[in-house]
């Protein structure tokens, strides 16, 4: 299994919140994606780069957030989250990196 450079441009970074951290007990794994990646780019990424194999991929689209930044008015860019479910018995350590 080769590591194409475009794999590390798919997956951006591993979400480490409370809920990810629940939802590993259930095999799943939360990353933070590029905006424009498919389910497919995103399957073929992790399988590639942790060498597991993934059953599922749900993804979701947070839209950006009006916020006030010192004083004067921004916009959050959105972000895309997804949510790979890996086989049974599979798992990926996200603390050690790539």
């Amino acid at each position: 299994m080769s590591k194409e450079p475009r794999h590390y441009d798919v997956i951006l970074a591993p979400v480490v919140t409370e809920k990810a951290t629940a939802a590993s007990e259930k095999n799943k794994v939360v990353f933070k994606v590029r905006t424009d990646a498919t389910k497919t780019e995103i399957k073929n990424a992790v399988e590639k780069l942790f060498e597991v194999k993934v059953t599922r991929v749900n993804t979701l689209t947070r839209k950006g957030k009006n916020k006030v930044f010192r004083g004067r008015p921004g916009k959050q860019g959105d972000v895309k989250k997804a949510i790979v479910t890996l086989a049974e018995g599979q798992t990926i350590d996200i603390t050690t990196g790539l």
